[in-house]
């Protein structure tokens, strides 16, 4: 098992992303989330990483924090959900938002986030109940400011998400937007004043 990679940040293009290690490149995915914490390509950085093997491919997954990571496998648990709806998790809400939806019993909120139908959101409500209290009482490998940032961004991608834009969209308004610690609030409005441009 990989746990985490530490190297060069070679290439970047959502969802995909290349980390070099002493002259090799792995090729992972990352939530957006993730990408939203990545510094510029040719960058170092560290990154925790899930190891998916099948008869046809060994995937690699990465993640910005521990916290995603512990969820993204958590997730993997849920009869119905693979690698590819765990990441669309990730990418449309955060951690926390998703811990508070699941103990709200919130499947509208859940319903949003794309990949995620109703039945998968009720399953997910079902099953993860006894599991976010593992979430949530593990501690945080991220730094606070950094975690509070990639919170922001995911949870306004989740609610452009929610407005009917598409994913490649969002993306790129998010990253024209000046991200200076920013609350979710003001990086929605930001976005929505840079898409009437």
């Amino acid at each position: 098992m990989i746990g985490w990679l530490r190297g060069r940040l070679a290439a970047k293009a959502p969802p995909a992303l290349v980390v070099e290690v002493n002259g090799v490149g792995y090729e992972c995915e990352a939530p957006m989330s993730t990408f939203y914490t990545l510094p510029e390509t040719g960058s170092e950085i560290t990154l925790r990483t899930h190891l998916v093997v099948r008869e046809d491919a060994h995937l690699l997954y990465a993640f910005g924090s521990e916290d995603e990571r512990r969820l993204f496998r958590s997730l993997l648990k849920v009869s119905g959900v693979g690698p590819r709806i765990a990441l669309g998790i990730l990418s449309g809400i955060s951690v926390e938002g998703f811990v508070l939806c699941i103990e709200a019993g919130d499947t509208d909120a859940l319903v949003r986030v794309p990949g995620v139908g109703r039945k998968t959101a009720e399953r997910l409500i079902v099953e993860m109940r006894d599991r976010v209290k593992e979430l949530t009482g593990a501690p945080a490998l991220v730094p606070t400011a950094e975690g509070r940032a990639a919170t922001a961004q995911a949870e306004a991608y989740g609610a452009l998400v929610a407005l009917g834009y598409r994913p490649v969209e969002i993306a790129k308004l998010l990253k024209s937007v000046a991200d200076d610690g920013a609350s979710t609030e003001e990086l929605i409005r930001r976005a929505l004043k840079a898409a009437a441009l």
